[in-house]
């Protein structure tokens, strides 16, 4: 690094406050940026993405010391106090400020395309992780429905360990419009057909409902449970997802 970094002391600096904001699913939906902490994940992103980044955070100028870095990357150095705020995860790591992509509306009445998944997932962790596993199996597109958790929240992208930058994520709107969603469509539940039997279509979107909730009853869906020896009531729904995808990865390699 040899540009020197603009300087930020001040708990009242405009900057930091927009900043501050990111750490709440209103400030990244107001200001449309997000705040990317992590060891590994910071230099992979910068190293792979690195056009989705406007600024680096640092507390000291030779954190970033060796790093190749785009011209264009604005680096801010900041009182170790407010990085503390910012770093909520304790990272003690350079910080990565990138702008949220656009998330257009998908139309459900066109066909799937590969393995999609239609997610209502409210908890950040639990999407995180869910958006892991469905990079790791191959899912084409994910269809966040009104209410799902922000996929850019801080914890989201902890969990996620950067999967948002290898999918395409879209919106899906209400569940009155997954009514018309064009199929096949598949949904999880303890009471529907044995999955271990079920044949995977190539095209398919996988249906998944709020967590405690699941998936409405009325939708029409085929459902699928999971095989187990009983020792649990069930799984967790992220966990229980990601068997389903590994289950359509398997049949369709």
């Amino acid at each position: 690094m040899t540009r020197p970094p603009r300087l930020i002391e001040s708990l009242q600096n405009p900057q930091f406050k927009l900043w501050e904001s990111l750490l709440e699913s209103r400030g990244l939906k107001k200001q449309g940026k997000f705040l990317l902490a992590g060891l590994k994940t910071v230099p992979e992103a910068l190293a792979r993405w690195p056009e989705r980044f406007s600024t680096l955070l640092v507390t000291d100028p030779a954190q970033a010391e060796g790093w190749r870095l785009p011209a264009e990357l604005e680096i801010v150095q900041l009182a170790p106090a407010l990085f503390r705020t910012l770093d909520a995860s304790g990272t003690g790591f350079p910080l990565l400020v990138g702008a949220v992509p656009d998330t257009p509306l998908i139309d459900l009445s066109q066909p799937p395309q590969g393995l999609e998944l239609i997610c209502a997932l409210g908890d950040p962790n639990n999407l995180g992780a869910l958006l892991r596993s469905a990079a790791a199996f191959g899912a084409r597109r994910v269809i966040l429905l009104d209410g799902a958790a922000h996929p850019y929240h801080p914890k989201c992208l902890r969990a996620a360990s950067n999967a948002q930058f290898e999918l395409t994520l879209l919106r899906g709107g209400r569940w009155e419009d997954v009514n018309r969603a064009a199929g096949p469509l598949v949904a999880l539940d303890a009471g529907g057909a044995d999955m271990a039997a079920f044949r995977w279509p190539r095209d398919v979107r996988l249906v998944l409902g709020e967590e405690g909730q699941g998936v409405p009853a009325a939708l029409p869906v085929q459902r699928l449970s999971i095989p187990t020896t009983g020792a649990v009531e069930s799984l967790n729904a992220t966990v229980a997802a990601s068997v389903a995808l590994f289950s359509h990865f398997t049949a369709n390699r």
